[in-house]
């Protein structure tokens, strides 16, 4: 199964998603399920219900959870969670309400995830792949891989309908609750990928100069 695991919508103050979208355009993006992961809040479940749509998409709450040493895709029970939590504090009472965290984009600059929270095994799930990272800041996850044996997951950080499903979560067993995801996850059955890789640039090509002819005499 493919999951955007990393979705914002005009919740989060960065976005101009609309859930309406997000339901209209997400099966034609190859996508089995969306995660909407909005920055600290999970008001989204006022909008729509969680589950399985009538298409057969299934839609997940989670959220995008703010701290000093990086940024957490949490899934589990946290409807009512406190915001401004550090994070070791936020990780450690994910595991005790049985959830998942992920640590989002770990290597973008501005609020890198702080490496300890890896290191000591607070964090064991990242984001290998996140759509709008720049290739070098996905590719630093890899010595962590090595280093630490963490897990990785992607998501493609859509905040626009054209970067919706750009980068997916593969699951290789069903996924069709929270539950079901946050079991995944947690025990490694997921794998990123690219599903829509944006191409590069094409220069133009340079345009030759032209020339006046010279007067006569």
């Amino acid at each position: 199964m493919r999951f955007d695991l990393h979705v914002h919508t005009s919740l989060s103050p960065c976005s101009d998603l609309d859930i309406a979208d997000i339901l209209a355009h997400a099966r034609s993006r190859r996508l089995d399920g969306v995660c909407i992961t909005d920055h600290d809040t999970m008001a989204v479940r006022e909008q729509i219900e969680e589950g399985i749509q009538d298409d057969g998409l299934c839609v997940i709450f989670g959220m995008e959870y703010e701290t000093p040493e990086g940024d957490f895709l949490l899934f589990g029970p946290f409807e009512n969670l406190e915001t401004g939590l550090p994070a070791p504090h936020l990780l450690d009472l994910v595991r005790e309400q049985g959830g998942a965290a992920v640590a989002a984009h770990p290597f973008r600059k501005g609020r890198p995830t702080g490496e300890h929270l890896v290191r000591e095994s607070l964090c064991r799930l990242v984001e290998g792949i996140n759509g709008r990272n720049s290739d070098d800041e996905n590719r630093r996850v890899q010595a962590w891989k090595k280093s630490f044996a963490v897990r990785e997951c992607g998501g493609s950080d859509a905040h626009t309908i054209e970067e919706l499903g750009r980068v997916v979560t593969r699951f290789n067993r069903p996924v069709r609750s929270r539950g079901d995801l946050v079991r995944a996850l947690n025990a490694g059955h997921c794998s990123p990928e690219w599903n829509i890789r944006p191409q590069p640039a094409v220069a133009a090509a340079p345009v030759p100069p032209t020339f006046s002819p010279l007067p006569s005499f």
